[in-house]
């Protein structure tokens, strides 16, 4: 790996942990994590440090659990999420860690047709112990809307 891969993969360690997750709807969804029950989110390394990991798990049954896949180009150093659900969902979103801003963008078909585009937005805390961010969808091209609030608080 070079250099670009080595240092990327290094930025990544800001989501190394357990995290609390509480999702807020915009009408009256009910908001996962908020007052029932806890959301839980476990970031962590595997195969010798070469992707991170990330296990998402709702106890909610029409909320799927979820297992994404962080990887770096071993040249640029850019990053892919490959995500994965309960529902058998596959996506592949373009991910950037730059500033303490974490973004996710889906634009593009892949494993799954694209009915919407997608785009995560959060930025961390001044300590890295909190991500607030926000999901937003764009139908044809149109302008981005607010899908919802998904914020993480770190637990350990």
């Amino acid at each position: 790996m070079t250099k670009s891969g080595s240092q990327a993969l290094a930025h990544l360690d800001v989501f190394v942990g357990e995290w609390i997750l509480e999702a807020r709807f915009p009408g009256d969804h009910p908001a996962p994590g908020a007052d029932g029950p806890q959301v839980r989110s476990r970031f962590e390394w595997a195969l010798d440090g070469q992707f991170l990991l990330q296990h998402t798990e709702v106890p909610i049954p029409e909320v799927p659990d979820s297992l994404t896949i962080v990887s770096t180009d071993p040249e640029t150093g850019a990053y892919t999420q490959h995500y994965y659900d309960s529902r058998g969902v596959a996506r592949l979103y373009a991910m950037t860690l730059s500033g303490g801003v974490w973004t996710l963008t889906r634009q593009s078909p892949d494993f799954s047709p694209l009915d919407f585009e997608q785009r995560f937005t959060g930025t961390f805390s001044q300590h890295g112990t909190v991500i607030s961010g926000v999901w937003e969808k764009r139908f044809n091209g149109a302008g981005w809307e607010h899908d919802f609030e998904l914020n993480y608080r770190k637990a350990r």
